[in-house]
């Protein structure tokens, strides 16, 4: 049977077994190489109080917390797109 991806759907080099992370939305496991990586900022102001502080010229700390989705659940909340072969080859 031919194979799809030369990496297998990894973004691993040689380095083995990759550790694993759990998804967000399902909480299955996924390996780190192969769990799509996503950045959700929240603040601890509500957002109508911040934009009203920002134009003030106050400074606002965000908290910054990586997600990690499996490769079905990223497409399912559209955090990736399904590639055609010609686009995942450029």
């Amino acid at each position: 049977m031919p194979k799809k991806r030369k990496s297998g759907g990894r973004s691993g080099g040689k380095r083995g077994r990759a550790s694993a992370k759990t998804c967000a939305s399902c909480g299955g496991t996924v390996a780190t190489d192969k769990a799509k990586k996503y950045t959700v900022f929240s603040s601890a102001v509500d957002y109508r109080l911040a934009k009203e502080l920002r134009s003030e010229g106050a400074h606002i700390p965000r908290q910054q917390k990586i997600v990690y989705y499996c490769v079905s659940c990223a497409i399912h909340k559209g955090r990736t797109n399904i590639r055609a072969k010609k686009e995942r080859h450029d």
